[in-house]
């Protein structure tokens, strides 16, 4: 696991650099790998994932549809897009709204501004996650 997870992180930092691979980069080969570890086991095991309620789950499926239009988007944008599924589907306090995407799709109760992960984590990995927490 700890291969193939070190091997996504190589595909976000090759986003950024794409000169850099972990042959001609054997210290940030290094560090992505103390990563790895790091995440397997400390951030991994608190982890705590739940299912979205209907309501949560209706405005999922929205993002999901918004996010098919905005792949090459910026964080800013994004944020914007977020904001809004969230009036449109009634949650009257968004922090509600972005709790429910911090425990449904990360499995922690805070999180990053959603815009800033998705632009990182990339558009189509950010719906394959929300697709996966859907089904």
């Amino acid at each position: 696991a700890n291969a193939e997870t070190k091997e996504v992180m190589w595909g976000f930092i090759s986003r950024y650099a794409p000169e850099a691979s972990a042959t001609n980069s054997p210290l940030l080969d290094r560090l992505a790998g103390y990563a790895v570890r790091y995440y397997q086991d400390f951030v991994k095991p608190t982890k705590q994932y739940r299912p979205p309620t209907e309501a949560e789950g209706a405005a999922l499926e929205d993002l999901l549809k918004r996010l098919e239009s905005l792949t090459d988007a910026k964080a800013e944008t994004l944020q914007n897009e977020v904001f809004a599924v969230g009036k449109a589907h009634g949650f009257t306090e968004l922090r509600a709204w972005f709790q429910a995407l911090y425990e449904v799709l990360l499995g922690q109760t805070t999180g990053p501004r959603m815009g800033s992960f998705i632009e990182l984590y990339g558009v189509e990995e950010t719906r394959d996650l929300i697709r996966n927490r859907l089904s």
